[in-house]
């Protein structure tokens, strides 16, 4: 069941923030997502959260701020099972547009949004890694 974020879910939602970075990641050291572990606790409360939970633990959340797609984690064993779609969904339902950047070497997330849509609008690179990343974008598509 996809449900908004309670102040309960805080510590569950970093731990899944922090594995599933490193698991997504393993270009970048461990340390740089540890590192801002303190940080996105303080911001994420802040943001537009949407999390699935399961009724026995919380199997993915996603993240907004505004039209911007902070990123989308869903727990390693769930992943390939339409929890990261059933998130995005709910986020397009609202929005008329979204975008969000994904690092380049993150192939498996690139084609995830490719397929939901989403297109590559630019390439730079991440101040912080110096990773490329794109920037991709969706729109709603018009049913006039």
């Amino acid at each position: 069941m996809i449900r908004k974020f309670r102040n309960e879910d805080l510590e569950q939602i970093m731990q899944l923030w922090l594995q599933s970075n490193i698991q997504a990641h393993s270009f970048i050291e461990k340390t740089y997502w540890k590192s801002h572990y303190n940080e996105v606790r303080k911001m994420l409360p802040e943001a537009e959260i949407y999390v699935f939970d399961s009724g026995e633990g919380i199997l993915g959340f996603l993240g907004l701020q505004e039209d911007y797609i902070a990123g989308i984690f869903v727990e390693e064993n769930s992943r390939g099972r339409g929890i990261g779609k059933h998130l995005l969904h709910c986020a397009k339902q609202n929005r008329d547009s979204l975008s969000l950047h994904v690092f380049t070497k993150n192939e498996r997330a690139v084609r995830f949004y490719e397929k939901e849509g989403f297109k590559i609008t630019g390439e730079q690179s991440d101040e912080e890694t110096g990773e490329r990343e794109y920037v991709m974008e969706w729109e709603k598509v018009s049913t006039l």
